[in-house]
């Protein structure tokens, strides 16, 4: 049960907050800046001063999945040199590549193999780990590891481990991104998501509860939306245990019967009706999720909100400037704060609110 009275009482939150949870998410700026930081003083811009053959990012448990989806979506299908994502490192990597990877379980023995592997064959590598461990030790003198300067809890690592990338692909000259600007932002959204503004004025508390005791449908309207709603599934299952699904609109039109549903739920016309009395039914929230700018992502939206006109639109570039990674960074932490205060108010995280 969802005590939602919990969210505007900082003193009751701050109780339930046992694990400085919301601090440490409201850390993703100081993360960016600290690993930006980090990386100058390692040399990266140096290192990675000429373009690969290939860029691999390496995918093991925990966020760099995300953070792989998200580069490959701000890189689009226009990148000069191809992208490889994979579990372990290809055996056809060498001196011409660049492998990026990133864990926070300092003791992935098969991502200490893989980054072992890459070193020896010449490849430059990039790592955000924990400074310690099998992971560490496979990097030393052979990697550029890039380790946590500011202390959080596992689980909070996606801004830390976005930066470190988006750094080396600005070096190589793939992509240009302000990492100082998204800092920036991302204090200013710690700052408006912050415990002590009541729900009405802070975006994260508005977020959860729409979520709260509906099905999110977090459907993308561009690819870099798409994959800022997969870093969303994954922080609302890990810290307020709520499944939602998630995909670009267009594939979810393929979704006949939910996408149905959907628009019952959002036109108003099946509100006094039972959701039991249909097979797998149930309350759904349909969130859709814009982050790029442009003709083509605002058609895509009039169409989106045309066929679910009740939906909610998350549009981060309509708050900030600064281009897609920007809002796409802002976008992910709005959705772990949002996780958060699901998580407290509803017990699942914490200590007991009641």
């Amino acid at each position: 049960m969802l005590d939602d009275t919990l969210l505007d009482d900082p003193s009751r939150l701050a109780d339930a907050d046992t694990g400085g949870w919301l601090r440490a998410a409201a850390r993703a700026g100081a993360q960016v800046r600290s690993t930006a930081e980090a990386a100058a003083e390692a040399g990266v811009e140096r290192i990675f001063s000429e373009r690969p053959r290939a860029v691999v990012l390496i995918t093991r448990p925990g966020h760099s999945v995300a953070v792989a989806g998200l580069v490959m979506a701000l890189l689009g299908p226009g990148c000069s040199v191809p992208v490889v994502v994979c579990d372990e490192v290809p055996p056809w990597v060498g001196a011409l590549d660049v492998v990026l990877a990133h864990t926070e379980d300092p003791s992935d023995r098969v991502l200490a193999e893989s980054i072992y592997q890459a070193a020896r064959r010449g490849a430059r590598t990039l790592l955000t780990a924990p400074d310690s461990g099998p992971v560490a030790a496979a990097a030393a003198g052979q990697a550029v590891l890039l380790s946590p300067r500011v202390e959080v809890p596992p689980g909070f690592s996606f801004h830390g481990a976005l930066a470190g990338w988006l750094v080396v692909l600005n070096s190589l000259g793939l992509l240009k991104v302000d990492v100082e600007l998204i800092a920036d932002e991302l204090d200013r959204e710690a700052e408006r998501d912050h415990p002590m503004h009541e729900s009405f004025v802070n975006p994260a508390k508005s977020l959860a509860l729409r979520v709260a005791d509906r099905t999110p449908l977090l459907w993308g309207l561009d690819e870099v939306a798409t994959s800022v709603g997969v870093h969303g599934a994954g922080v609302l299952a890990a810290f307020a245990g709520i499944a939602s699904d998630v995909t670009g609109y267009s594939q979810a039109l393929t979704r006949t019967v939910l996408h149905r549903r959907a628009v019952q739920g959002t036109s108003g016309a099946d509100l006094f009706a039972d959701p039991d009395d249909e097979p797998g039914g149930g309350l759904v929230r349909v969130m859709l999720l814009a982050v790029r700018q442009g003709p083509v992502a605002d058609a895509a939206r009039h169409a989106a909100e045309d066929a679910l006109p009740g939906a909610d639109v998350l549009e981060p570039a309509v708050e900030v400037a600064g281009g897609d990674a920007v809002s796409a960074a802002l976008l992910a932490l709005r959705f772990e704060l949002a996780a958060l205060y699901l998580g407290l108010a509803a017990g699942t995280l914490g200590g007991n609110p009641y």
